[in-house]
């Protein structure tokens, strides 16, 4: 009879006997390193499918830099200065006057850091912009939790349960990630082709409607800065009675619900992509956050409350995780505030930075996969190979980009991502687009195609 030590002993050498034969390593460890375990085959896997991008992080000076200073959207990066391409603050909030300003008396009333748990106590700053996240957003409800991958990580197994998910075959690698801890408590994934309603639809019929479903994609996409035509999956979810899971970080704060008002075809009020392309909250729940449009370390769920009150016993980042700094609470309430009162210039101010820069790219025969109009410009190289090298000019000649190296993203579009902010000048634009002239003399870009 087995003792109560000998049970998971013996579970455990079981397991390892199962595990698959090319899990075993058949030849030295790829980077000559020891091993942690003599079974760490599937390890040697990974590392030799990221090995060009640990290569650059290692190697290039626009890889796990450290920046030593910043001006507006100047940064210095050891003696040199480079015009920053690479942030994501859309709105340019990180460095309004108002906003910065406002950081210090919150901090004289709440300390630098609430260090309860959420479902401990919450600083009524909490309750305030979950209130007025709802307001904007125009949900029954909203969630406030420290960052998007906490998010993931921890609601969608909760959502999903041993049911299925049904992840689109681009989703961001952190709704990936979560779906496979989802898979570890018995969830089942399923991958659907790319903003394809058919495909999907065709799975979810073969699928069994008695168990949980959901549906895991992006909004507007990180690299493309392109959006699915969410309201066919909507109507999907609606029909076959499962739930729509969007992760619109990028789309929060940039796209809103279209109005005679508007100034530009984003939108007004900047309330994420749902209300942009004029959808409600049936069987959706949106996920998004602040770290980009209003620079502030909070991300949310727009949700049913009743949705609300299960997370906030079945979420672990509101039982046990540090909650996000007063600073950040502070500046996402004053954010706000700033949206509703001046919020539509400054996303026309982005627009018109974006569009020059889109007309150049344009002008110069530079293909870029952005169809949106929106502050999020992919531009892939030719030659993938060549990623290092037109890196390296970027930076020798001031310009600091986003580095989108395999697996990051397929081998075909593999290049350099740009974003615009509010907080560029057409200054900058001018001297990006100059320099990217110059760069497609000396290298590889894909071009516009030509009619005719």
């Amino acid at each position: 009879m087995e003792t109560p030590l000998q049970e998971p002993l013996r579970r455990r050498a079981a397991d390892r006997l199962a595990r698959r034969e090319s899990d075993l390593p058949a030849e030295p460890s790829p980077n000559g390193k020891p091993r942690r375990r003599h079974v760490d085959g599937w390890l040697d896997r990974w590392v030799a499918t990221v090995s060009e991008l640990t290569r650059l992080t290692n190697t290039h000076p626009m890889m796990d830099a450290v920046i030593d200073e910043q001006v507006g959207r100047r940064i210095r990066v050891g003696d040199r200065w480079l015009t920053d391409w690479a942030s994501c603050n859309y709105l340019g909030f990180d460095l309004d006057e108002e906003i910065i300003s406002a950081v210090p008396e919150y901090l004289a009333r709440w300390g630098t850091h609430p260090s309860w748990s959420r479902l401990l106590g919450n600083p009524a700053l909490y309750p305030l912009v979950e209130e007025r996240l709802a307001g904007l957003l125009g949900s029954e409800d909203a969630l406030v939790l420290p960052t998007i991958t906490h998010i993931h990580m921890s609601v969608i197994p909760v959502l999903v349960g041993d049911g299925t998910i049904f992840l689109d075959g681009r989703a961001h690698k952190t709704i990936y990630d979560g779906a496979m801890v989802a898979a570890g408590h018995g969830a089942s994934i399923v991958r659907f082709r790319h903003n394809d309603a058919e495909h999907l639809e065709e799975l979810m019929r073969a699928s069994d409607p008695a168990q949980p479903r959901i549906v895991a994609m992006d909004g507007v996409n990180s690299m493309t800065g392109n959006a699915p035509d969410l309201a066919a999956f909507a109507r999907l979810a609606r029909e076959h009675d499962l739930l729509l899971y969007v992760d619109d970080a990028h789309g929060f704060g940039v796209v809103d619900e279209r109005s005679p008002a508007e100034t530009c075809d984003y939108g007004a009020t900047g309330n994420s992509i749902v209300r942009h392309l004029g959808l409600g909250y049936e069987n959706v729940v949106l996920v998004a956050g602040m770290s980009k449009a209003y620079s502030s370390m909070v991300a949310f769920l727009a949700l049913p409350t009743r949705l609300k009150d299960a997370l906030k016993v079945l979420a672990p980042p509101y039982l046990y995780s540090g909650p996000s700094p007063v600073s950040s609470l502070a500046t996402a309430i004053t954010g706000l505030e700033a949206n509703r009162a001046r919020g539509d210039d400054v996303r026309l101010g982005l627009w018109r930075l974006t569009h020059r820069l889109l007309e150049g790219l344009d002008e110069l025969g530079i293909a870029t996969p952005n169809r949106s109009g929106l502050p999020i410009v992919e531009i892939p190289l030719a030659d993938h190979s060549e990623i290092d090298e037109v890196g390296r000019y970027l930076f020798e000649h001031g310009q600091y980009a986003t580095m989108a190296a395999y697996p990051l993203v397929p081998e075909l579009e593999v290049g350099f991502r740009l974003q615009a902010t509010a907080a560029h000048s057409q200054e900058q634009v001018d001297e990006l687009l100059a320099v990217l002239a110059n760069l497609k003399d000396r290298f590889k870009l894909q071009q516009v195609a030509t009619v005719g």
